[in-house]
């Protein structure tokens, strides 16, 4: 056991012991720092985080933050799949994929997981491969000019994802007429930005 932060010595101690290339990761500051996130969100009693799988697909990582009450934002079978076996299922798994084989959406379905349209020309698809439109169902919103982007994500209106604002409102529309009865709304126009005053521009 070595205590963090670790010195030049302990690091060469983990690495005589377990051999190189190695991940290490800080469990005690991970779960400490999630407790203050969702503090953060507080007043909000049903907030909850869905971690992006493909940021750390590790099963130890997902079920670590799965016990501090994170769900999965999942965008493909084997994150489902990586999501499951950690034991986290139900609207605490999210599915946000575009260009999606049929089968893997009825593998979200069987999860129970939150699917989370970003075309609209996916309702027609969703419905055909599951047989009908989900209860549950969450459309992500690409606010175009309205949103500045950054070096990381391009500009939001060049987005391959996301539906135009005119279209959400037809969308919900259209859901809602095919059985759907909660909706939810997603949006990502920044990723990796660490200049919080340049983020102040309005949706």
């Amino acid at each position: 056991m070595f205590p963090f932060p670790l010195g030049k010595d302990a690091l060469e101690a983990v690495a005589a012991q377990y051999g190189t290339p190695f991940y290490l990761y800080d469990e005690k500051a991970i779960r400490a720092n999630m407790r203050r996130f969702t503090q953060a969100f507080s007043r909000f009693p049903a907030f909850r985080e869905h971690f992006a799988v493909k940021a750390c697909p590790n099963p130890y990582m997902l079920k670590l933050l799965a016990d501090e009450g994170c769900g999965t934002d999942c965008s493909s079978l084997p994150e489902l799949v990586l999501s499951e076996r950690a034991g986290i299922r139900g609207e605490r798994v999210m599915f946000t994929s575009n260009e999606t084989p049929a089968a893997e959406y009825r593998y979200a379905a069987k999860l129970g997981a939150i699917i989370n349209l970003d075309d609209i020309s996916h309702i027609d698809f969703v419905e055909q491969a599951l047989g009908a439109v989900p209860e549950l169902v969450c459309f992500r919103y690409n606010p175009g000019p309205l949103k500045t982007g950054n070096a990381f994500i391009g500009k939001p209106e060049e987005a391959k994802y996301g539906l135009t604002r005119e279209q959400i409102f037809a969308a919900y529309a259209d859901a809602r007429k095919r059985g759907a009865k909660r909706f939810g709304l997603h949006t990502m126009v920044a990723s990796n930005e660490l200049h919080e005053e340049d983020r102040k521009d309005g949706v």
